[in-house]
Order: C-alpha cells, then structure tokens, then sequence
C-alpha cells in the first residue's frame, strides 16, 4: 500500500504541475485562442491526476528515486551509529563472557535492538503505513455527499416539473433539435423555482426553464445553449472533475482547476452557440443572459446541473467574450494543435513515480548493507513463492517471482511448464524482458513440443523481428496452427485469409495420412462413405462436423494439445446418440399456432410501479405485437429474463424488445406504445417474463392488448 499512494500522491504533484502550467499559460493566452480548446484541454491534465502513465524515464520517477536513496543513506547512517554504540558497550565485558554467549552474533542485526525512543517510532510507522485509510474515509465521504446532495437537487425539480404543452412552443422546440443535429427525444419542462434555464439529466435529457413567457429568440438562444451542453456530454465531463477533486481532496490546486473548468464550460459552450447563429448576433446572445440573470429563484443550482448563467462576475466576464467573438484563424489553430501536443508531451515528461527504478535502487543499497540480511530474504522468498504457487494465489506469485534472478527464474518457468499451469506461466512471463534469453528458450522448448497455448504466451514477449524469424520457421515446417497465432500477433491475419485454401490443402493431406479422404463435401474412411464426420480438439470442442445421410460409418477424430492428429475412431453407439441427441430435441417440434393475446386492462398504474404479465419461452422467430394506450406520461412495455430477477421490488437493468415513450401524442393527450418485433439473434431463446411499467407519473385507463405468436417451438407458460 505505501508503493500505492507514493504512485497517487506523484500523480496528484504531477497534475498539480500541469495545472500551474495552464493557469501561467492563461494569462498570455487567454483571449488569443479558442474558448473550447481552453475548456477540453483539461481533460489531459484529469487524465494526469487519474491514470499513472508517463515516459520511462521521467521527472516524478528521478524525484523519488534521489529521495529514495536520501533515505537509505540516511537508514544506513543510523544503522551504523547504533551498532559503533554497541559495539562500545559490549567491548568492556569480559572475554569468556562473550565466548559463553551464542546471543552475542545476534547483535549485529540492529532490527533486533530496542531503543528508548522504538515505541514512538513503531506508533508514527504505523499512522504513516495506515494513512491511506484517513484518505479513503474522506474520499468516500466527498463522494457520497456530492452524489446525495445532487439527487436531492434532482428530486426537488422534478418536484416541481410541468411539461410543456404549449404546442407552437413544442413545433419550435422540435425545429431548433433538428437543427442541433439531436437523434434523441429531449424533454421541455417548467420549473418557477429555479433561478436559470438548466439541463439535467444524464440519459434522458430535460430542459428546464423557470417560465414559458420567453420570446422566440431568447427561446432559441436557451434551447441552442442546453443542447450544445448535452451534445457535448458536459454532465459527465462535470461528474469527472468531481470526482478527480474527490479523490484529490487535499490538493488545493484541485479545486482551483474544478473552478477553473466550471468557467471554461460556459464560455466554450458559448462560443459553440455563436458559431451556429453567427457573430452578428452576438448582441442578441448577450441579451438572453441578462434576462436570464434577471430571473430570481428559490433554489441554487447544484454542480451536477449545466445552467445558462452561474452568477453575476462570470456573466460579466462571458458578456466580454461574447461581444469580443471573432472567428478564429488558421494560425491560431495551428498554435492550439501545437500547445496540445507540447501538454501532452509535458504530461509523459513528468511522469510518475517510478516502482521498478526506486525497487532497484533499494534493492542494490540494501545489499551493501548486510549480505547476511541478503541471505534471510533469499530463503523467506523462496519459501514464500513456493507457499503462493502451492496456494494458487497469482497476484502474490507474480510479485516475489519478479524479486527472482534469472536462474531461479527459470527453475521456475520449467517446473511451472511441467505442471501446465498456463495462468501461473503467463504471468511470470509478462515479468520478463522482451527478446530475453529466457524467451528464447521457452519459446524453442515449446515449439519442439507444440505445445501451442505456452507459445502463444511467450510470443506476447516477443519483438516483431523475433515475431517474423518464427513465422518463416513455422511457414517451413507447415505448423498451421503455429502460422495462425503468428500471423494474429503481427497484425496480418488478411495473409492468413489468403493462405486459407493452402491450410484447407494441409489439411486434406494431414487426412489422407490416416486413412480419410474427401470428394467435396463426402467424407470416405478405408473406402466407406462417412455418415457422421467428427473433428474435435483435445478439449471436445468441435472443430469440423459432417453428416451425410447416405453415409453408412460413423468416425470421429481426435487431437492433441498441438492440434495434431491423434487418432481415428469408429464412433459407438452411445457417442452418436448423445451428439445427435444434443443437437436435436423433440420438444422443439414445429407447431402451427394462434397468436396469444393478453389483454390489457388497467385503470391505474402508479408511479414507478411494475405489473408483471405472465412468463413466456420465447425464440427465434416468435412475432411480438405491441398495442397498449395510457393517460399519463412515461410508459414502458417489454421482457426481462426471468433469471435476471433477483427480488420482487428490485426491477432488471436489462430488458428485451422493450417501448419506452414519455411524450404524450400533441392532439389527443394519450401515451401509446404500439409496435411490432420478431424474436431473434443475438437475444437467446428462453424464458422471459412480460412487464408493464409506469416510468414517471400515475398511468390511468391502461388499455389495449400484447400478442405473441410462437413460430419455432411450442407455448410455454
């Protein structure tokens, strides 16, 4: 764990570096380039406070490596002064006192010396090897709240939500999202207790404006703004930065990039407006965020909001960029590709703390501090890695088999090899360097045996020149399996399309050797025609099936782990009768049948409640019908695998071929849901049980009908 948070506290001084480049940056650049440019450029630096990627050789890894090594000098310094002071104390005993004392060698470990001040020192290491837990309490309790306070929010407007039903209202809101390019239904709300136009919502989208008495322009202005908020997915981006201060939260540039971020969304999604309706009206624009400042509200937007105007210095501040707007030119595109790419490059440069460069520095001092130490670790290591394999435990092997040298290494490698634990073979050899001497010799050991899943393994660890050389050699020898695997890990299996009809031909020929041949699709065996042709691989999947009806013997043929053949047999009768009984099932009989209806007939369905229909075996080819009329808003039909419910109250994330319409029809004011489906690839036949649900609000007079008609199998209910 004390590795884990070095890596995090890296990352967050890292990040804290490149925000302190952006906000220098800033200043000089600020009205010169692109307001989104500005806004999405963050998200490099987020990706530095969340992800430990960097250059091999990078700032943050020679930062803590010199602090490393600082502190094991100093360790040293104090191990050395401890022993000069015992040294002097055990120097005035007597000579045959210390010949009649085997104790006295023991001396000479200082880790088993207690010194005054060694019960304060044991305290301060175990706060320091625990502080992680006082991060993560914080970090969950930031996290929980921000989540409980914006469902509180959430809930509170939908509270006091009004659809629009203004229908010349509605035909230019449908006309504006056409426009904005929205492939979506987004709904038009009214709320007069919040204090600006705001979007919501993270899948189903709701505008929400605090009155309908807004003009047709600033109604397009609000609207443009909202979409383009959505578009751009500005829920989520804002969700990420809360999350990054969560997790960040004793870093207090953090929260100045948080700040900063907020600012750039408003002022990028400005700038994108403006492109839309054009610069001459920028005044216009201007406009709308006044009106809309003016509005005042009872309730204060949440972070988890994207509202037209935050407050009244960054109005002040959008107003003087709106004005100002002017389309930028190609040099300044050109420089704004150049300072993203120098970020990025920045952002590598710094890197992370590095864990193996820090591991072997601490690794070569320690050995110049004891060789007797070097001996202990050697054989609890040994004995540790033999308890992991014997236990399974991968992550634990994978670990103290990197500490290995290269010979025991392979000690390993072989006796894993033997064993055939491929899970413990491939993580060992991921621990490897690319090309290794050991690399090279696995590879040759496996490739003699065919053993073709522990190449396939070894070649991940190969460079592509290496890749190549074993390509030709394979192509020589005709190991088409090997071919196959060494075409994939170069990216060339167009060429092993190609080479298809020579691997067909081997194939026919690797046949032939045993007795089989072929004339087309007819399979003959010692001069009999084959009824049922079998190919199967060591593991029993199949690999090539035939069944020729005039066919008058049965064989099968059976492979090793290199997928070569094994042999050829006469199938038994109990063999034919489990394979053509697992592919035929005479409860699938076709059936000629009516369609099924279930009618519907509700007069309330309340809120977020769930009416089950019945449970019905569904497959390929069943036609579904849906014809189902509602008061209300918010209506779902559709299936859900009966295995997917795992409690009454708790309804399935995944449903089938399901309706879900929360706009009433413009004229007659009713919820429909009507549509036709056929039962088919990829959903899997089987049992699957019917809803009817109320998504929003209180359904009333639920009315209409479901059919299904079975075309493929017998009903089942």
């Amino acid at each position: 764990m004390d590795t884990v948070l070095k890596i995090f506290l890296s990352m967050s001084f890292s990040g804290t570096l490149l925000i302190l480049v952006m906000f220098l940056g800033k200043r000089f650049l600020k009205d010169k380039i692109s307001r989104q440019w500005q806004y999405y450029i963050w998200l490099i630096i987020i990706m530095r406070l969340l992800l430990p990627f960097g250059a091999e050789v990078n700032l943050m890894g020679k930062i803590y490596q010199s602090v490393d090594q600082v502190m094991i000098q100093n360790t040293s310094f104090r191990k050395q002064q401890k022993m000069d002071k015992i040294s002097d104390g055990v120097g005035n005993f007597d000579v045959n006192l210390e010949q009649n004392n085997p104790e006295k060698d023991n001396l000479s470990d200082s880790s088993e010396i207690l010194t005054p001040d060694q019960p304060f020192q044991d305290i301060v290491s175990l706060l320091i090897n625990h502080i992680w837990l006082v991060w993560l309490a914080v970090v969950l309790g930031m996290l929980i709240r921000k989540v409980t306070v914006y469902q509180s929010f959430v809930r509170y407007v939908k509270a006091g939500l009004t659809l629009v039903s203004d229908i010349e209202m509605l035909d230019q809101f449908s006309i504006i999202a056409g426009q904005a390019g929205m492939k979506r239904p987004v709904e038009l709300c009214i709320n007069p207790l919040i204090s600006s136009p705001l979007l919501i919502g993270f899948f189903y989208p709701c505008i929400v404006l605090p009155s309908s008495d807004i003009s047709e322009k600033d109604f397009r202005h609000i609207v443009l703004h909202e979409l383009t908020h959505y578009k751009r997915r500005d829920i989520f981006y804002k969700w990420l930065v809360q999350i990054t201060v969560c997790l960040h939260w004793f870093n207090p540039f953090v929260y100045l990039m948080s700040r900063e971020i907020t600012k750039a969304c408003e002022f990028s999604c400005d700038e994108a407006v403006l492109v839309k309706i054009g610069y001459d009206h920028a005044q216009d624009y201007g406009k709308t965020l006044l009106d809309a400042m003016a509005a005042v509200g009872k309730y204060k937007e949440t972070f988890g909001a994207v509202t037209l105007s935050e407050n009244k210095q960054l109005l002040k501040e959008r107003l003087g960029a709106i004005m100002s707007f002017k389309k930028k030119s190609k040099t300044v595109i050109i420089l704004t590709s150049a300072l993203t790419v120098c970020i990025i490059f920045i952002s590598f440069f710094i890197g992370v703390y590095s864990v193996e460069a820090t591991t072997d520095t601490s690794f070569m001092e320690e050995n110049k501090l004891s060789v007797t130490n070097e001996k202990r670790e050697d054989d609890t290591s040994f004995a540790q890695i033999e308890r992991y394999y014997e236990a399974g435990s991968l992550s634990l092997f994978q670990v103290a088999f990197s500490r290995l040298d290269e010979e025991a290494q392979s000690t390993w490698l072989n006796r894993i090899y033997e064993d055939g634990e491929i899970e413990f073979f491939s993580i060992s050899v991921n621990q490897l360097k690319e090309d290794s001497s050991l690399i090279q010799f696995f590879a040759e050991k496996t490739y003699t045996e065919r053993s073709i899943a522990f190449f396939s393994v070894l070649a991940d660890r190969m460079s592509e020149e290496a890749l190549e050389i074993w390509l030709d050699r394979a192509l020589e020898d005709r190991q088409i399996h090997f071919q196959s695997i060494l075409f994939k890990k170069l990216d060339r299996e167009d060429e092993l399309d190609d080479r298809e009809e020579e691997l067909v031909a081997q194939q026919i020929e690797e046949y032939r050797s045993y007795g089989v041949t072929n004339e087309g699709k007819s399979y003959y065996y010692k001069g009999q025609l084959v009824h049922i042709f079998l190919d199967i691989r060591k593991d029993s999947s199949f690999y090539t099936l035939d069944i020729n009806p005039q066919g008058i013997v049965n064989i099968k043929i059976t492979r090793n782990e290199a997928g070569e053949i094994k042999n050829v047999d006469y199938m038994t009768e109990a063999e034919v009768e489990e394979l053509l009984g697992s592919m035929y099932d005479p409860d699938d009989e076709l059936e000629d049948s009516e369609p099924e209806i279930i009618p519907i007939n509700f007069k309330t369905i309340e809120s977020e409640e769930v009416i089950w229909l019945g449970e019905y075996s569904l497959s390929d080819g069943d036609k579904i019908w849906y014809d189902v009329l509602a008061e209300g808003s918010g209506m779902q039909v559709g299936f859900v695998r009966a295995e997917d419910i795992k409690a009454e109250d708790e309804f399935p994330d995944t449903t089938y071929y399901s309706i879900l319409n929360y706009r009433k029809h413009p004229i007659d004011g009713i919820q429909k849901c009507i549509a036709d489906f056929t039962f088919e690839s990829p959903v899997k036949p089987g049992t699957y049980k019917l809803f009817l649900r109320a998504t929003n609000e209180t359904l009333r007079n639920v009315k209409g009908s479901i059919s299904i008609e079975r075309i493929n199998a017998s009903k089942k209910r």
